[in-house]
């Protein structure tokens, strides 16, 4: 699985450099270091969503906050690699 977020300016004051650590330690907390190639990017175009932006497998996923990064985490990364 191949996970981008977004570092383009208005996804960094929103919140991407936490975001991005989140999924650094749940990554590793979940020893999913083997599955899952973590990066970042410029900007995705979805500028005036709410929250960070990230693409997940070429799937962009939009309002990412610290308040719904669980429920991301476990749906969209966990789920799919772990059942």
């Amino acid at each position: 699985m191949k996970i981008e977020v977004c570092f383009g300016s208005s996804c960094h004051v929103k919140g991407s450099p936490q975001i991005y650590q989140m999924l650094q330690e749940e990554i590793k907390k979940n020893h999913l270091e083997d599955k899952v190639t973590l990066g970042g990017t410029l900007c995705m175009g979805h500028c005036k969503e709410p929250g960070a932006n990230l693409m997940v497998d070429g799937n962009v996923f939009t309002g990412l906050t610290a308040d719904n990064f669980d429920a991301f985490f476990n749906e969209h990364v966990k789920k799919p690699l772990l059942g």
